[in-house]
């Protein structure tokens, strides 16, 4: 199959992580994307990536939108009239409950909606994705669509796949996420630097997770911490359980 044969994706969004997803998306697709930050002219042309407005990006033959949770209806509105009959509109947030009701609710009827979230990061990423897993939340699509991008994602990419809800996948997010980035950022504000002579192994798998998560970027934290319809009542029970150790530990102390 040569390039020009290739079927088109449009990204909306090409930060760290929309870098990362361009890497492995190359060898199968022609890329066309949208970002205002001039540092990623120098990535997208040494990459053979085309630069474009929103509305030129949107007639690809898939569009992945990129943009932050709370810029996810900017971007929707930027695209919802320029998008193509049968075009596949994906998104890649950490969140699905809210994003996935905004496609739903602005994007057009002729259009296949599967919502997405890669367990993974441009960290975790960067000595390869193969053994990865993402989520697919299918919200409006056909199942043999739905069957031909897990398989995609199985085969061209080596990602294990698990299909959920936005409901079911942010219930578990909730703590999986909500909790990792809490303690990540609690120790890398105040712990620093960290011990590296008398270590233990459970000491350096925390560390390792800390470091796997600590250059996230402050709009994917609060994203994580404040966007998630269920991370408050996990957050504040982590509190009250860190508290209830506190006085503890302080009543053991007297």
């Amino acid at each position: 199959m040569t390039d020009n044969q290739k079927k088109t994706v449009g990204i909306l969004g090409l930060g760290s992580f929309g870098q990362l997803m361009a890497r492995h998306l190359l060898p199968h697709f022609a890329l066309q994307a949208y970002d205002p930050a001039p540092e990623v002219a120098a990535f997208a042309s040494a990459h053979g990536i085309v630069l474009l407005p929103p509305d030129q990006v949107a007639t690809a033959d898939i569009v992945i939108i990129g943009a932050p949770v709370p810029r996810m209806e900017e971007a929707i509105a930027a695209i919802k009239d320029h998008l193509r009959e049968g075009t596949l509109v994906l998104d890649v947030g950490s969140v699905k409950v809210k994003p996935a009701a905004l496609m739903l609710r602005d994007l057009p009827a002729h259009v296949d909606l599967i919502a997405t979230h890669p367990l993974f990061g441009p960290q975790s990423g960067k000595n390869g994705i193969a053994g990865q897993k993402i989520v697919l939340c299918p919200l409006r699509c056909p199942s043999e669509r739905v069957d031909k991008l897990k398989g995609f994602l199985e085969s061209a990419l080596a990602l294990k796949v698990v299909m959920a809800t936005p409901d079911e996948h942010d219930r578990e997010a909730a703590v999986v996420f909500g909790l990792t980035h809490l303690v990540s950022k609690m120790l890398v504000q105040d712990f620093e630097p960290f011990p590296t002579s008398m270590t233990t192994k459970s000491y350096e798998l925390l560390i390792e997770s800390v470091n796997m998560v600590r250059y996230c970027s402050p709009e994917l934290f609060l994203a994580i911490e404040c966007e998630n319809p269920y991370v408050h009542e996990v957050s504040q029970t982590f509190f009250a359980k860190a508290d209830a150790l506190r006085q503890y530990l302080a009543a053991h102390r007297e």
